[in-house]
């Protein structure tokens, strides 16, 4: 792959996927986006992988879409090349991503950050909805993710001004999980991800499943959908070494299964 590069054991469990495009500030171009739809579906069908962990280096996450790549279309062309549809694969995906982001998140990259499960981000991170400035609006789903994320007004402001947000405020306003010095945002998410990557994949990637379900239902449904989840579970291995784990007051050994 020439854009991303792919580490499937950076820890037990845990694989590793890094933003390759330093000069361009980790543009999310075509390729680039396709060569992560790939990954992700390879990851997510490899049983030697719980967690996956997505980032860009110190200076950008990734500072937004390649530019470069639309500027001249037509609204056929942009129709027609369906650039977002490999997004969906982020979406599908069942095993838990967490987003490692440090320095930019714009536009494109921001709406990426968002696209995963979880956030930890580097003091120095700064998120936003720029494509105000450049004539266009959000089209990864801004207007929807941060408008869920961190509600109408805040997100009215940023989408309409193209303002950014500081870390400090993205973790005030609930779009990130947590905030540390920039030498540490990889160890923290790490940490993160190795706690999740102990647990039954089949409870979390159920888990996750549910909480997604809520923002894209009505509450009956979301309750319902989480309950028959629950059932599922007790059709694992897993649950039942989890159960019987804790009334031996033993740690439990989970399989997958």
């Amino acid at each position: 792959m020439e854009f991303i590069k792919v580490t499937e054991q950076k820890e037990p469990f845990i694989a590793l996927i890094e933003l390759n495009r330093p000069k361009e500030l980790n543009a999310l171009n075509k390729q680039l986006m396709e060569e992560v739809r790939d990954a992700l579906q390879a990851l997510d069908k490899n049983d030697q992988v719980r967690v996956i962990i997505i980032t860009g280096n110190e200076q950008a996450f990734a500072a937004g879409a390649d530019i470069k790549q639309m500027a001249d279309k037509s609204a056929i062309d942009m129709l027609l090349i369906d650039q977002f549809s490999t997004w969906d694969q982020i979406r599908r995906t069942k095993k838990p991503i967490i987003a490692a982001v440090s320095g930019f998140a714009l536009g494109g990259g921001c709406e990426f950050a968002m696209t995963c499960d979880m956030i930890i981000a580097s003091e120095t991170a700064k998120f936003g909805q720029p494509e105000i400035k450049i004539g266009t609006i959000p089209g990864a789903g801004g207007t929807q993710r941060l408008t869920r994320a961190i509600g109408k007004a805040k997100s009215m402001e940023l989408i309409l001004t193209g303002r950014f947000l500081s870390a400090e405020d993205a973790l005030y306003y609930g779009l990130v999980n947590k905030v540390v010095p920039k030498e540490m945002y990889m160890l923290e998410t790490m940490q993160l991800a190795k706690e999740i990557a102990q647990l039954s994949p089949v409870a979390v990637q159920l888990a996750k499943e549910a909480v997604n379900r809520s923002f894209e239902t009505h509450l009956d449904e979301g309750l319902a959908f989480e309950r028959k989840n629950f059932y599922l579970t007790f059709a694992s291995e897993d649950q039942k070494e989890g159960m019987k784990a804790f009334v031996e007051k033993r740690k439990a050994d989970f399989k997958g299964k």
